[in-house]
């Protein structure tokens, strides 16, 4: 058994059904099905069809330097939007009421080079249980190379984080793709979290899934271009890939305004309830922004995700009102940055104060 199921919150409170019902009374009033979104699948096919054709570009089109970087980088972000609203709603069962269709789309994932299997434990059970929970949240574990919360060690190189953790960023998908889904089955954990080891079908569609990616991104291209020529638009396009997907997911969490709880040394639970947890230790940004917000698949409205997963995203905008009403009625803090920015200006400076020593506490 994790560590996550053993470590539980209060009991749902007020705030948490005042939420269910705002929300079950948005549907019911409203008349839309909270997934099947008709726009949900047009928009599927747009970002896929951008993927294809990006993909197709660089390995029939792209005659000049110029020509393949602007290509990768093409490539990179649709891959990044496929992960921001297709694998994420499905793998969290927001995509259909189908569990077939979930799981198809689901496999978009597993076509961008990491394992659906390990990531639905390492997000949908391990992150979203206990988001920036040092030991309890992966997502927040880039030690010893970075300090992201309290809770974690200080070592003298993390004074300059701020200005190289968007290199380690850049390396999220190459380690996906190489070292930690492989790392996470063997050893059956998603660090300090223990999970299921995949077996049978479940393990035939971790390595299917591995050798069909290796197949399209790596074997197929070398087959019609020099290797340096197909190692560099790998590294290149994981690079933005990489890049894109991290700062979105930390521009959420690890910024100034979120809480950062400390396990109960007592061995009870978490003085407050699921609910607030969530919303606590959750900053929404650039909700303004509409070709953002299709973009990244709602994830900058991440209050109500951590609340609502199982809802399709295209609901989010709607939603976030009726959850910061709540939120004000009942004194729970709901934040949010007003821009991309601001936003990063607060992850920023966030890391540089993770850099730092805590002041020392004043002796009377």
């Amino acid at each position: 058994m994790s560590q996550a199921t053993k470590t539980k919150f209060l009991e749902s409170g007020p705030f948490h059904q005042a939420l269910k019902s705002r929300v079950e009374g948005y549907f019911q009033e409203s008349g839309r099905t909270k997934r099947d979104q008709p726009a949900m699948y047009l928009k599927t096919a747009v970002l896929l069809g951008w993927f294809a054709a990006s993909y197709s570009f660089l390995l029939f089109g792209a005659d000049h330097a110029l020509e393949a970087v602007l290509g990768c980088v093409s490539l990179g972000l649709a891959m990044a939007g496929i992960g921001f609203s297709i694998q994420h709603d499905a793998n969290h069962g927001g995509y259909s009421e189908r569990r077939s269709v979930n799981r198809a789309m689901s496999w978009t994932l597993d076509l961008l080079g990491a394992s659906s299997y390990v990531w639905s434990w390492k997000h949908n059970i391990f992150h979203h249980s206990h988001p920036n929970v040092v030991g309890l949240d992966a997502d927040i574990d880039i030690q010893p190379f970075c300090r992201i919360a309290p809770g974690q060690r200080l070592y003298p190189a993390h004074r300059f984080q701020h200005l190289y953790i968007w290199m380690l960023y850049g390396l999220l998908a190459v380690k996906w793709n190489f070292v930690d889904d492989f790392k996470d089955v063997i050893t059956g954990s998603v660090g300090r979290q223990k999970m299921p080891r995949p077996a049978g079908w479940k393990l035939a569609g971790v390595l299917g899934g591995k050798l069909f990616f290796f197949s399209w991104a790596l074997l197929l291209p070398l087959l019609l271009h020099a290797w340096w020529q197909v190692v560099l638009g790998y590294a290149f396009t994981s690079f933005v890939l990489g890049v894109t997907l991290a700062t979105v997911f930390q521009l959420a969490h690890c910024v100034q305004e979120a809480d950062f709880p400390e396990v109960p040394t007592t061995g009870g639970p978490f003085p407050r309830e699921w609910a607030v947890h969530q919303v606590e230790t959750t900053v929404d940004f650039a909700r303004g922004n509409r070709v953002l917000c299709w973009y990244l698949g709602g994830l900058n409205f991440q209050v109500v995700h951590h609340l609502f997963p199982r809802v399709c995203h295209l609901h989010y905008p709607a939603l976030s009102r009726l959850v910061e009403e709540t939120c004000r009625e009942h004194g729970v803090r709901y934040r949010v940055q007003t821009s991309v920015r601001e936003a990063l200006g607060s992850h920023v400076n966030w890391l540089k104060r993770m850099g730092r020593p805590e002041p020392l506490e004043s002796v009377s």
